[in-house]
């Protein structure tokens, strides 16, 4: 039975909202050279969670009518360069030209639901599911052609987008071969991928085309987004987190400010709209002074912030317990160290835009949120519509990775579309609103115990972590979206969101016979969510800190200490190729070098980190000279992309590890702007050196945060090798080494 769904292209093109036009570059008369026939092997393992949901080959891709592909992912572009990479495994699988696959990212009613883009799931998840798509595709075009053409199998081969009979010279491109249908067949094992030696395009370093855009000012962000008509917006923010309206007297407003098209005031939500956006700048100013707000109460005092979280804590959760930490060698000390993480900040350049348009039936959204599908859910229910009639298209921003105010802007314009129909109202948020509204990450204090046996070796291991929730990320409680709690009818968060990120990573991935790991769940003071690498970047810095301070103890190399404790290989060869890296590296006075290893999550992707800084020993200024990372993702996809991730992720962590900090006092955020909350600038990015390990035999594993966790605990390293001090509490700064 031929599994095939028709579609017609006015459908088609409907529904992914835009059309593609491609012309040929090359003239038709030229001979295009066949590529060899790759063998095959039947893939048997397990097919990726993105698939459980969209199992059919048609979710995933579709043929055009000119027989290029049109690829379908739930994933969005933060940056990491997923389009490219999905258009890699496509072209490969389908015996295609890069050009003749187009990706279309992330729009409801369109892509599969793959949740969330997060916790380095993109490449095993949605690249991998459209492999075997692809894969399947490819099999089932040579079942049809073979048909259509009369030629066994065996003797058709596919190159740019057709099949052709290598006895008769007869070709159909792929779409002659459905006949204006798509593949509507499930995606089942065994898939016959192709064997990775015959790989033209998977492990080369493909480079991203929307790099081009950005560098010339191109639109690429939702912040560029401009439509016929366009009005624009703004929301009066609370006073604070618990503040509500008391009174607003907006009466002066249209004699005082021009273009004020609507004031929309919601229980505590006020939004105004105007013809332009300065405008609406203005009139939230005037809004301001014209409001009065309950007083929200104070937060805890700054410099006890730690001693605060331990004294709300919950009872603690035992999350592994092996062996038993009680066993300490005889005549032998036990060690103990505590560490602390303040509250972060996701730090986006630009801040949070939204835009929407209710056309009277369908809510249409555009937003630069790292989920939309459970976005959708969760404005769905704040404003108690049918999902069915909201429709959102994801619109890449100025990146940042983990839940960000995207969501929230984009609740906002959705508020106020439904206020006023027919019209694209974009809501642009304002840097203080970024800065005091954003969903940190949460503070974080980790305490370490830990023995060593008469070879030097660690005998037992104790962590007890301290953390808030990693995860309120929207979905199908509206109350994970700000607007939801300050509306007439008000609702509060009914969870905690996932408190599992806090302790990832917080049992070492190294061979002890005795280790315990203990979380203590807060509730804090702050507005918490997903930020990048959740609790593994405190956790790595945390116990690879410890480690180093343990290989003085036992008096060893801190590398070769590592060592000694795993059985891995493969973290085995990412700390020795950093051994190797670093191995010619000269230091002169005040300079150190410092080591970090982690598999993330001590169960995907490998890293080991290293950094020389130096340490002027009159002022304790800080300069991080270079930084070197070895890196082992499984197979790798695109070279150029994962090279990308990796230095992104190292300068993101080494800016929380020197510069960030979220402050408050009584009941604001004062960190509100860039000169209260520094972040690397251009000055202060070092040389960035990564050596990338292929295994192509491996599944592929994502890189979004891999490097994160050890780029801390290598810089902390460093800053004792280079001045003796070691600090314990993030950020370092030179008040904290001279103290």
């Amino acid at each position: 039975m031929i599994e095939l769904s028709k579609t017609s292209r006015r459908k088609f093109l409907r529904n992914i909202g835009y059309i593609s036009v491609g012309f040929p570059l090359l003239s038709s008369n030229l001979v295009v050279q066949e590529p060899e026939v790759v063998a095959r092997v039947n893939f048997e393992g397990d097919l990726p969670g993105s698939m459980r949901n969209a199992s059919k080959v048609n979710a995933w891709l579709h043929v055009l009518e000119d027989g290029r592909v049109m690829v379908f992912s739930g994933k969005v572009e933060l940056g990491q360069g997923i389009r490219t990479a999905i258009r890699q495994v496509a072209a490969e699988e389908l015996d295609l030209e890069l050009d003749q696959v187009e990706v279309h990212l992330a729009e409801t009613g369109v892509t599969p639901d793959e949740g969330y883009t997060a916790g380095s799931s993109s490449i095993p998840n949605s690249a991998m599911s459209v492999r075997y798509a692809a894969a399947t595709a490819r099999q089932k075009l040579l079942e049809l052609a073979s048909a259509k053409l009369n030629t066994a199998e065996e003797d058709l081969i596919l190159y740019n987008g057709k099949v052709k009979s290598k006895k008769s010279n007869q070709a159909l491109n792929f779409a002659e071969v459905l006949e204006g249908a798509q593949i509507d067949m499930e995606v089942t094992k065994p898939v016959p991928l192709k064997i990775k030696s015959g790989y033209r395009y998977v492990g080369k370093a493909i480079h991203r085309k929307d790099i081009e855009k950005m560098v010339r000012g191109e639109e690429v962000y939702i912040q560029d987004l401009r439509f016929p008509g366009m009005v624009h917006a703004r929301v009066l923010r609370p006073a604070g987190y618990q503040s509500k309206l008391v009174k607003i007297d907006g009466s002066g407003l249209s004699t005082a400010i021009s273009g004020i098209i609507k004031t929309v005031v919601n229980g505590s939500f006020v939004g105004v709209i105007t013809e332009r956006e300065y405008q609406a700048v203005k009139a939230e100013a005037y809004l301001r002074k014209h409001s009065e707000w309950t007083t929200s109460p104070s937060f805890p005092k700054q410099e006890t912030l730690f001693a605060h979280l331990k004294s709300i804590a919950e009872k603690p959760q035992s999350i592994r317990n092996e062996g038993d930490i009680t066993t300490i060698p005889n005549g032998k000390e036990t060690f103990k160290a505590s560490y602390a993480k303040p509250y972060l900040k996701h730090g986006s350049i630009g801040p949070a835009c939204g835009i929407a348009m209710y056309d009277g039936e369908i809510l249409h959204i555009w937003s630069h949120s790292q989920g939309i599908y459970p976005m959708r859910r969760a404005i769905a229910a704040m404003l108690k519509m049918e999902l069915e009639k909201l429709h959102v298209i994801a619109v890449p921003g100025a990146g940042c990775f983990g839940h960000s105010t995207a969501d929230d802007a984009a609740a906002d314009a959705a508020i106020l579309a439904l206020s006023y129909p027919g019209k694209h109202i974009r809501v642009q948020w304002s840097r203080q609103d970024e800065h005091t509204w954003d969903p940190y990450g949460t503070a974080m204090i980790m305490e370490l115990e830990a023995s060593l046996d008469a070879n030097g070796k660690i005998k037992t291991w104790k962590t007890d972590v301290w953390t808030d929730s990693h995860s309120i990320r929207p979905d199908n409680d509206p109350a994970t979206l700000l607007d939801t709690r300050y509306l007439e009818n008000p609702v509060q968060l009914k969870g905690r969101g996932y408190l599992g990120g806090g302790h990832r990573n917080a049992d070492p991935y190294y061979n002890i016979p005795n280790m315990q790991v203990n979380a203590h769940f807060f509730n804090g003071p702050l507005r918490v969510s997903s930020l990048r690498s959740l609790g593994s970047y405190t956790t790595i810095f945390s116990i690879e800190s410890f480690m180093d301070e343990l290989a003085e103890k036992a008096g060893k190399d801190p590398l070769e200490f590592r060592l000694a404790h795993l059985e891995d290989a493969r973290a085995i060869a990412v700390i020795t190729k950093i051994q190797e890296m670093c191995s010619g590296e000269k230091l002169e006075e005040g300079e150190g070098i410092g080591y970090a290893f982690s598999r993330y999550k001590n169960t995907t992707a490998y890293a080991t980190a290293a950094a020389k800084v130096s340490i002027d020993r009159a002022s304790g200024t800080i300069k991080l000279l270079k930084m070197w990372a070895a890196v082992d993702v499984g197979e790798i996809i695109n070279l150029d992309g994962i090279i990308n991730q990796i230095e992104g992720g190292m300068l993101q962590a080494a800016s929380w590890t020197l510069k960030e900090e979220v402050t408050f006092e009584d009941n604001k955020i004062t960190s509100s702007d860039w000169r209260k909350y520094p972040v690397f600038r251009f000055s202060d990015i070092p040389e960035v050196e990564v050596a990338m390990i292929d295994r192509p035999n491996e599944a592929a594993e994502g890189g979004g945060e891999v490097s994160m966790p050890p780029t801390g605990a290598a810089i902390a390293n460093a800053v004792y090798k280079a001045s003796g001090k070691r600090v314990y509490n993030l950020p370092i700064t030179a008040e904290k080494i001279l103290g």
